[in-house]
């Protein structure tokens, strides 16, 4: 708001109120941002399978200079002789409706000298993204003028960047952000040094290019410094990590001869830089137009192999060292290059820092949660309070970061209210539905579906799912129960609770101290029917006495007290053993060392819809599986992968684990029909399936009518 409310008065101000106003903000934001300005740490991760530089170079350098006006225009000759000197080429961008005229002539002196020219977007004037209808018919003049020009590359005057609006130009390459400066209009950083893909949907695209070293007016105007110190600081980090050193300088502030006027500064500065990099740089580094480095990085890196670097943030009220679903998406977009920031809870196995990372996900713990809710109210009492909490945080890091998705997980569904900011500043929003809300509201409260708050949760349903862009949920039963009343059929995909083969890659059985281990990990609560498992195990155990029943997972205080009771009443407390929580990084481990998993939700309570993740994880690590029968798992399952029993019927259990336990062919049998399984539906097909949401949901395509002034917008 503040951005355009000054653009809109700019022209009216004097020049010196718009720099004092600029250096006011500029001292505020260096102190706030002195961690990683100039130099952001967090930049510097390389991208995964990236090729390095050609010839084995240590670093790239990219020169490009902005002209704005004639003043610079003018000066666009000299700057060419000046650079040649030094035994470097640069990247002219233009203004093709500004202050000048690019004539055919400037084209071909550039062409000749073995330099570029790019377009700076259509006018000077910070409005190219006003509005779609702006945009449009914006994009259809610079597609001409890229065409005319014989021009690969565009970069938006100001430093503005809509990443997901750029693929209408058809430009190669985009040099529209950077690593990290706050000193711009728009200061959300891309926090990286490397060159990236933005994908559209299908195979198209375009290779970013961020610059790397601060713009010569916030340096020496706005920040006021008299030497290039910084410079110098920032390109030896830059040639350390092996990043992309890319620079932007203005003709127009370069003052050539006599003294500088009050927007100049001496060029005798840029020529300090060309001399620093020439004399302790020269054969280590690989200097290129960014048109080069745009195809280089084409032809090094297939399309299924780019890095991507869109921004996205997820909310989750839940510990996310422990959740495996929003670690799996989390994960895997940030090994494909995105940056990822989880707002969630302080779990057990968090940090305990209040900002943490985890292969490459940066986690903010905002609230801790403990599992001894005494009833609804006391329930939502605690969700509302993340709500609030997770709203400001969100504010916040949007204001930093300004993020293309918002992924909000529920439970609750009204999370999704937390990112009211971002959705209004443009960010597109996805509901993830882990639990139907209604349903598990209901029984884990002991309550019937009618009473008044049940119907309400289902109206608060309705909606988040129309607040929200898209809806993933984890099952198909309850994709059709959520069309059938609350959501576009459209609107929804579903993805399954699959094992991250990242994660759960098949581990080797490392116990051999003769007994036999049934496990189950998961979350202590009433429709998993532990209650169930344990009597069950009770019989299992007098036919096989070297058994044991390891527990692991979140515990809910009452319910654990009343299980812990029954193995008492049992005589069990020797053979089964509350294990706590486990990280999800050596459950695998503890899985593959296990030798029978059992899943025994009731069929007649929440349990019925609610998809088993264990199953597949069990499958993954080569050990059998005993479920009771569910709707849900018979969806999925069948008697070759699974064995199932009657739900709810604990000796018809004991009779199942007793029949895996005995019978090696049965055996062996669901441990090769489950590896297949997991093999065939796992997780690496359903994650390019999110990805392509992630990139559609991130791309705006506009068609444009000239003759009737017409603007409509078409999602990705």
């Amino acid at each position: 708001m503040l951005f355009e409310l000054y653009y809109l008065v700019k022209p009216i101000l004097p020049w010196r109120l718009r720099v004092s106003l600029r250096r006011m903000r500029a001292e505020r934001r260096r102190r706030e941002f002195s961690a990683i300005w100039p130099i952001d740490p967090g930049a510097a991760t390389v991208p995964p399978r990236w090729p390095g530089w050609p010839g084995g170079k240590r670093f790239s350098l990219v020169l490009t200079h902005d002209v704005e006006g004639k003043k610079g225009f003018d000066r666009v000759p000299r700057l060419v002789e000046l650079t040649q000197k030094y035994g470097f080429r640069s990247c002219f961008n233009f203004v093709p409706e500004g202050e000048y005229q690019v004539t055919p002539a400037m084209l071909e002196l550039l062409d000749r000298a073995g330099f570029e020219a790019g377009v700076h977007g259509l006018t000077h004037d910070g409005k190219l993204y006003q509005s779609p209808k702006k945009f449009a018919a914006s994009a259809a003049r610079i597609r001409e003028v890229l065409h005319q020009w014989g021009a690969v590359g565009f970069r938006s005057p100001l430093m503005q960047h809509r990443l997901g609006w750029l693929h209408e130009l058809g430009s190669e390459y985009d040099a529209s952000t950077f690593d990290v400066d706050p000193f711009e209009p728009e200061p959300d950083g891309m926090r990286t040094i490397f060159p990236f893909w933005v994908q559209a949907p299908g195979t198209e695209g375009f290779v970013e290019l961020p610059y790397t070293l601060i713009q010569d007016f916030n340096l020496f105007k706005v920040l006021e410094e008299q030497n290039i110190d910084i410079w110098k600081k920032k390109l030896d980090w830059l040639v350390e990590q092996g990043g992309m050193a890319l620079l932007n300088t203005h003709p127009d502030y370069m003052c050539m001869n006599g003294s500088p006027q009050r927007d100049e500064f001496p060029v005798a500065r840029y020529e300090e830089f060309l001399c620093y990099v020439r004399d302790n740089y020269g054969g280590q580094c690989w200097h290129a137009l960014p048109r080069e480095v745009s195809r280089y990085y084409c032809e090094k890196l297939p399309a299924a192999s780019r890095n991507t670097r869109r921004r996205i943030c997820m909310v989750a009220y839940s510990g996310y060292e422990t959740d495996g679903r929003v670690r799996r998406y989390a994960e895997a977009l940030a090994t494909r290059g995105d940056m990822v920031d989880v707002i969630a809870l302080e779990g057990p196995l968090s940090s305990g820092k209040e900002v943490s990372t985890l292969n490459g996900v940066t986690i903010y713990h905002i609230q801790r949660r403990d599992h001894n809710e005494l009833g609804p109210w006391s329930y939502a009492t605690r969700l509302l309070r993340f709500l609030f909490r997770s709203s400001a945080v969100l504010t916040r890091l949007h204001e930093l970061n300004r993020y293309d998705v918002v992924h909000i997980h529920n439970m609750p569904d009204f999370l999704v209210f937390a990112a009211w900011y971002p959705k209004m500043k443009g960010a597109r929003l996805i509901l993830d539905i882990h639990d139907i809300v209604p349903e598990l509201f209901a029984n884990k409260f002991k309550t019937g579906l009618k009473q008044f708050y049940v119907t309400g949760l289902r109206f608060m349903e309705k909606l988040c799912c129309r607040f929200v862009d898209h809806v993933i949920v984890s099952n198909h039963i309850w994709v059709e129960k959520l069309v059938a009343r609350s959501a576009r059929a459209a609107q929804c995909s579903v993805v399954l609770n699959l094992p991250d083969p990242r994660v759960f890659s098949r581990r080797q059985r490392t116990r051999q101290d003769g007994r036999f281990i049934v496990i189950f990990p998961g979350t202590f609560q009433w429709h998993q029917g532990l209650d169930i498992g344990i009597k069950a195990f009770a019989e299992f155990r007098k036919k096989v006495p070297n058994a044991e029943f390891h527990l692991y997972g979140a515990q809910d205080e009452k319910l654990t007290n009343w299980l812990k009771d029954l193995v008492r009443e049992l005589g069990l407390e020797h053979a089964v053993k509350f294990c706590g929580i486990a990280s999800l990084d050596d459950i695998p481990e503890i899985i593959a060392n296990a030798d029978l998993g059992i899943v025994p939700k009731r069929a007649d309570s929440f349990g019925n819809e609610a998809y088993s993740t264990k199953i597949m994880e069990f499958m993954s690590q080569g050990i059998p599986v005993v479920a009771s029968r569910t709707r849900i798992d018979s969806y999925y399952f069948d008697e070759d992968t699974v064995r199932f029993f009657p739900s709810g019927d604990s000796a018809a259990m004991a009779e199942a684990m007793y029949e895996v336990a005995r019978n090696p062919a049965l055996r062996e049998s669901l441990i090769r029909r489950g590896l297949e399984y997991v093999e065939l539906h796992g997780w690496e097909r359903t994650k390019q399936q999110y990805f392509d949401l992630i990139d559609n949901l991130s791309t705006q395509r506009f068609d444009y009518d000239l003759k009737r002034g017409m603007t409509s917008v078409v999602e990705g």
